[in-house]
């Protein structure tokens, strides 16, 4: 469906017409498109070009976006689009993310289809990941309301990069997201990743605060460029100190790719490294990805008790009891 109208924009006085969608608040003449290359300009207005095409769909286990706390050992749908609001130099999904071929979008499904497609292969949710659901916002939505007059549960899997108005309309479709904190340093965002880190923050915050979203954060951590103890330490205290220790961390190892193929995949010590940091701050979940680590894929209740553990993506054992409630302390987890 080409040319899906949107809301979020503004005319300007110089004939421009602003996308309002996230901080870079892109400022297009007739014909142009913004940075993310899927939001454009048509007529005196702002329009989505990948509305009900996607790049392709996966069953996958809600570990693997990833998500420890929200439907553990259940199948979730996932899909993305197109384009991007932001040009991490490391992105691993970037033949999806930066893709200038909108065409090559072959996978074409209305809300309502994705909707059936969830429940008829036992998806207890549908997850919108690959690209940022930020920049096919409309789309996701739509694609949430059809889900939750099914009872698909509903995943954002984004880096937060989105401006107040649109980020409410988005998260009060969502069920849970797990938000990208690529880094805790403005430079590293501004020269890593074209963004800000400020927006971020703002996003989360105003996540935990303001909505019953369940939210986890991941934090890819590349050698040399955001791994460093002090970082690790300010980000994790900062953490406990906003969002509460009860946010699931996710520190998750890199590997070469894109415009960061020179750099080395991140040892599996760094990440043990930052797990016992933010666990010393006082997170209380915090879990290591990309690389084999049984404690660090470990879901410890805060009295000790090994409550689920994993192997890779999959469940190794269960150790909770009804209503998620620790069978040694009664806490519910």
């Amino acid at each position: 469906m080409p040319h899906h109208q949107t809301s979020y924009w503004t005319r300007l006085p110089d004939g421009r017409v602003q996308c309002d969608v996230c901080p870079r608040l892109c400022k297009l003449r007739e014909g142009q498109r913004g940075f993310c290359f899927v939001r454009a300009r048509h007529g005196d207005a702002i329009t989505l070009e990948t509305y009900g095409r996607s790049s392709g769909f996966c069953i996958d286990p809600i570990e693997k976006k990833p998500l420890a706390h929200f439907l553990p050992g259940t199948s979730v749908l996932s899909f993305g689009t197109a384009g991007c609001n932001l040009a991490c130099r490391f992105c691993q999904n970037w033949s999806i993310s930066k893709s200038r071929e909108t065409d090559t979008l072959a996978d074409q499904a209305s809300p309502e289809a994705i909707a059936r497609a969830a429940l008829r292969h036992r998806c207890r949710s549908v997850a919108f990941t690959y690209n940022d659901p930020i920049v096919f916002l409309e789309y996701a939505v739509d694609v949430a309301k059809a889900c939750r007059a099914k009872g698909i549960r509903t995943v954002a899997v984004t880096a937060g990069e989105v401006l107040p108005a649109p980020r409410a309309e988005l998260f009060q479709w969502m069920d849970a997201a797990n938000v990208d904190l690529k880094a805790f340093t403005e430079e590293f965002y501004r020269d890593v990743c074209f963004g800000e880190l400020q927006p971020v923050k703002d996003t989360l915050v105003y996540l935990k605060r303001e909505t019953k979203v369940w939210l986890e954060i991941t934090n890819l951590m590349i050698p040399g460029k955001n791994d460093s103890p002090e970082e690790t330490d300010a980000m994790t205290r900062w953490i406990v100190d906003e969002l509460g220790p009860d946010v699931p961390v996710h520190f998750t190892a890199f590997h070469p790719d894109w415009r960061m193929g020179d750099i080395p995949p991140t040892p599996a010590s760094t990440l043990r490294r930052a797990r016992q940091i933010a666990l010393k701050n006082g997170v209380r979940y915090a879990y290591t990805g990309n690389v084999i680590d049984p404690e660090g894929s470990l879901t410890r209740c805060e009295c000790g008790e090994a409550l689920i553990e994993r192997e890779g993506y999959d469940i190794a054992s269960w150790n909770l009891a009804p209503g998620g409630r620790c069978p040694a302390c009664g806490v519910t987890c």
